[in-house]
Formats: C-alpha cells, structure tokens, sequence
C-alpha cells in the first residue's frame, strides 16, 4: 500500500502545479505516467520505480499486499481524466481541461491523503455488479 499512496501523493504534486500554472506539458507528463500505469501495473510507473528506488530502501519489509488489479484500474480511470485534461487544455475547451483535472486531482488527494483509492473503490464495485449480473 505504500508504494501506490506514494505514487499518489506525487501525482497530487504534479497535477496541482498542472492545474494552478495549465501546463499542458506538465499534464502530459502525468498523463504519460498514468498510461504506463494502466499498462503495466502501478510498480511500472514512474513514480512506482522512484518508490521503488529511492524510497523502499528505507524502509522496513511491508506488511501487507494489496491486489494489482485495483489501483492499475485507477490508473486507467486517471488516464482518462488526465486525458480529458490535456485535451481540454491544448484544444479546448478551457473548462474541459481545468475540470478534468481538478478531479484527477482530488481523487489523487484523497489516496495520498486518507490512503481512500477512489479508482480502486470503483473497480471493486463494478466486479461485485458484474458477479451478481453473471
């Protein structure tokens, strides 16, 4: 749990400068980040290889494990909104891009914050759906 509530806390960073300064470069960046994310699992971001890295060296062996497949579906639920983002603020419409990336970032707030996943919560609730649909 760690290590993703990490990621979280410097994707709040870096949509929160995103969002004060509209750097839709800055914007691409964590829209990058969430894509290797979605695509390869939380640990292959990079803010997961910086974790990794830098800063689980540090610390004691985890305690418990969390399931890959939820925060990678937060990773896919960030990329869209990122996504929506950049294209709000390269093409428009300016509202487009400011919207879709304050909420990014207060789902990334709320993980890093209160360790609450809003993608990973979302991914649980549509697996419980989908098992009584089935």
């Amino acid at each position: 749990m760690r290590g993703p509530r990490f990621g979280a806390a410097v994707t709040t960073v870096v949509l929160a400068v995103a969002l004060v300064t509209g750097s839709a470069w800055l914007l691409a960046w964590q829209t990058l980040a969430f894509a290797l994310g979605a695509a390869g699992g939380v640990s292959r971001s990079p803010y997961g290889w910086l974790f990794r890295t830098a800063v689980r060296p540090r610390l004691g062996p985890p305690t418990e494990f969390e399931a890959p497949e939820p925060p990678r579906f937060a990773q896919a639920v960030g990329l869209v909104f990122a996504g929506l983002g950049l294209v709000g603020y390269t093409l428009g419409p300016d509202w487009l891009g400011l919207a879709a990336t304050g909420a990014a970032l207060a789902a990334a707030f709320l993980n890093a914050t209160f360790g609450y996943c809003l993608g990973c919560e979302m991914y649980l609730l549509l697996r419980r759906l989908t098992v009584r649909a089935g």
